[in-house]
C-alpha cells in the first residue's frame, strides 16, 4: 500500500510539475501580449500626434480641410461661375459680362449672390479697376469633387 501511495504521489508530483510549466508558459505569453499591447498603444498615440501635426501643417499652408457648403446656383450664376472657373487670370466686370453674354449691370449682383451662396471669390484692385477670380484652392476642389454641378443638363434646366 505504501508503494501505491508513493506511486500516486509521484504521479501527482509529475502532474503538478507539468501544470506549473504550463502556468509559466501562460504567464510568459501574457507578458508578451501585454508588451505588444503597450507597444500598439504607444504607436496609436504617435499616429494621433502625426495626424494632428499634419492637420496643423495643412491649416498653416492654407488648406481648407472641410468641404465648403455651396447652395444651388441659378442659371445666371452658373454662367458667371463657369467664366470665372475657366479663367486663370482675374477678370473685370466688363470681361465677365462679355464672356457670359450678360449685361454689365448684372455682374455685381450676380457676384454678390455667388459669394452669399458660399463660392469664394477673390477681389483685386489694379489701376483703379476691380478684378475678380475664384479662389485657387476652391477651383482645385471643384475640379476634384464637383461641388457645383456644371453638367450640360444643369444648363438646360431653368432654375
Amino acid at each position: 500500500m505504501s508503494n501505491l501511495i508513493r506511486g500516486i504521489r509521484g504521479e501527482f508530483h509529475l502532474v503538478r510539475q507539468a501544470l506549473e510549466e504550463h502556468l509559466n508558459s501562460i504567464n510568459e505569453n501574457t507578458t508578451e501580449i501585454q508588451a505588444l499591447f503597450d507597444y500598439l498603444q504607444e504607436m496609436e498615440v504617435k499616429v494621433e500626434k502625426m495626424s494632428q501635426r499634419l492637420d496643423n501643417l495643412q491649416l498653416g499652408m492654407g488648406f481648407n480641410l472641410e468641404k465648403p457648403q455651396i447652395m444651388p446656383l441659378n442659371q445666371t450664376e452658373r454662367k458667371v461661375f463657369l467664366v470665372l472657373y475657366t479663367e486663370e487670370q482675374p477678370l473685370s466686370y466688363v470681361e465677365i459680362a462679355q464672356k457670359a453674354q450678360l449685361t454689365n449691370s448684372l455682374i455685381p449682383e450676380c457676384l454678390s449672390s455667388l459669394m452669399s451662396k458660399g463660392v469664394p471669390v477673390q477681389r483685386n484692385f489694379c489701376n483703379g479697376q476691380l478684378f475678380v477670380k475664384l479662389d485657387p484652392a476652391f477651383k482645385e476642389m471643384q475640379a476634384k469633387e464637383g461641388l457645383i454641378n456644371l453638367s450640360l443638363e444643369s444648363f438646360m434646366v431653368k432654375s
